[in-house]
C-alpha cells in the first residue's frame, strides 16, 4: 500500500509562507495524481491543488490560485505545496492524496490519504 506522510506544516503570520512535503513510501507513487486537500473545523474537506505524476499538469481551488504552487520531485518521490501570501482562512488541517482517477478535483478521486499536518495562520 502507498504510505503517505506530510510534513512542514507549522504557525505563520498572514502573508507569510510556508511549504508542505508529501513523502511516499515506495516508487510506485509515479503512476498517481497526488492531490492537496485542506479542513478547517467545522467545514469539510476541500480542494487545494493536484499534479499528475506523468506530464505535470496541475490544478488549483480558485481560492489559492496565484498563492500556492504545487510541484513534485520524481526522484525524492515526493510532492511539495509552496504556500505564499498565507491568510487566516487558510488555517486547517492540510491532507495529502494519491490517486488514479482521470478527475483530480473530488476526494473519491484519491484512494490513499495521509494523516495530515496542521497550517495556522494568524491575524
Amino acid at each position: 500500500q502507498v504510505q503517505l506522510v506530510e510534513s512542514g506544516g507549522g504557525l505563520v503570520q498572514a502573508g507569510g509562507s510556508l511549504s508542505l512535503s508529501c513523502a511516499a513510501s515506495d516508487g510506485t507513487i509515479s503512476s498517481y495524481t497526488m492531490g492537496w486537500f485542506r479542513q478547517a473545523p467545522g467545514k469539510e474537506r476541500e480542494f487545494v491543488a493536484a499534479i499528475r505524476w506523468f506530464g505535470g499538469s496541475t490544478y488549483y481551488a480558485e481560492s489559492v490560485k496565484g498563492r500556492f504552487t504545487i510541484s513534485r520531485d520524481n526522484a525524492k518521490n515526493t510532492v511539495y505545496l509552496q504556500m505564499n501570501s498565507l491568510k487566516p482562512e487558510d488555517t486547517a488541517v492540510y491532507y495529502c492524496a494519491a490517486g488514479r482517477r482521470v478527475t483530480v478535483r473530488g476526494e473519491a478521486d484519491y484512494n490513499y490519504w495521509g494523516q495530515g499536518t496542521q497550517v495556522t495562520v494568524s491575524s
